[in-house]
């Protein structure tokens, strides 16, 4: 039985993965065009990434997880990944691992299904740390490097744990600097955190290509409005943008009177993670002291 020098397959370590490779007649990995020889991983971090090429999750995953890599790469960490494919042909899988920059296993069918059961692969893409008990890993890596990125790793529940608790505390926390990189107005001026406190702030999550968003917009430019024309009213709001791109971003600011966070900027995501936006649109209200105190103010 494959692994069987193990207690079971949460047990398996990297040692395990190159034998049945070598059983299977694979002795090399692939780095671009070069072969290199099986990692046995003892002084670093080796992660299964199981992905195809047909596969749209896998294909929007597989920047996120690059520039995680590339990141933790550059801080000096022992991390390696190897792709091992779910395609269905060589040329669906010469097309996937093409732009890769980590290591990549020659396609082959019948190591598909015996590491797809191994590891309990029930859906792609799936991304697997090797030689950690599976107890202490999180849940759900693929999930938790879409959210944080880089500062996933190690990929384990504790770690996990760690940046909810951030998020919690950026969430409750009542600090604006802590939430914005940057926010400028309509004219493209940067707008410093600081200029907002003392005020009731309402962070929109939108995007141009929701009618929905578009119809909200209008009933709360009207209302943005009548706030601020109310001399004793300290009001702001400020556009999270989901939008697709920086054109259809573009468009959602010819309709708004307020500030936005910009488009390139990293911490439209952190927000929409910090403040578990679901939905758009989707009207989040902080108090002056910077605290939330409604996460449905559309309705």
């Amino acid at each position: 039985m494959v692994g069987a020098a193990c207690e079971s397959a949460a047990e398996i370590c990297n040692h395990d993965f190159t034998t049945i490779l070598a059983r299977e007649g694979i002795h090399h990995l692939l780095s671009d065009e070069q072969k290199v020889p099986l990692p046995l991983g003892k002084d670093k971090m080796i992660c299964l990434l199981f992905s195809a090429n047909w596969s749209r999750p896998c294909k929007a995953f597989i920047p996120q997880l690059m520039q995680a890599y590339n990141a933790l790469k550059d801080t000096g960490q022992e991390l390696e990944v190897i792709f091992v494919s779910f395609d269905r042909d060589e040329n669906g899988f010469n097309e996937h691992f093409k732009s890769m920059p980590w290591l990549v296993v020659p396609f082959n069918v019948n190591l598909q299904k015996i590491l797809g059961t191994l590891y309990k692969v029930n859906q792609i893409p799936s991304f697997i740390p090797l030689g950690i008990d599976t107890k202490m890993l999180a849940k759900d890596a693929v999930g938790l490097i879409k959210d944080y990125g880089a500062d996933a790793f190690p990929f384990t529940k504790k770690r996990q744990e760690e940046l909810k608790a951030i998020d919690e505390a950026k969430r409750q926390g009542g600090k604006l600097d802590e939430l914005f990189n940057g926010i400028k107005n309509t004219f493209g001026v940067e707008v410093h955190p600081s200029e907002l406190v003392g005020k009731t702030i309402g962070l929109y999550f939108g995007a141009h290509w929701c009618p929905p968003c578009r119809d909200f917009t209008v009933q709360l430019v009207e209302a943005y409005s009548e706030i601020i024309n109310d001399k004793n009213q300290e009001f702001e709001v400020v556009f999270i943008s989901t939008d697709r791109d920086h054109k259809e971003f573009d468009l959602s600011l010819t309709k708004m009177p307020w500030l936005a966070v910009p488009f390139d900027d990293k911490s439209r995501h952190d927000l929409c993670r910090i403040f578990e936006v679901k939905w758009i649109p989707s009207l989040i209200l902080l108090g002056p002291d910077g605290r939330t105190i409604s996460t449905n103010g559309e309705q």
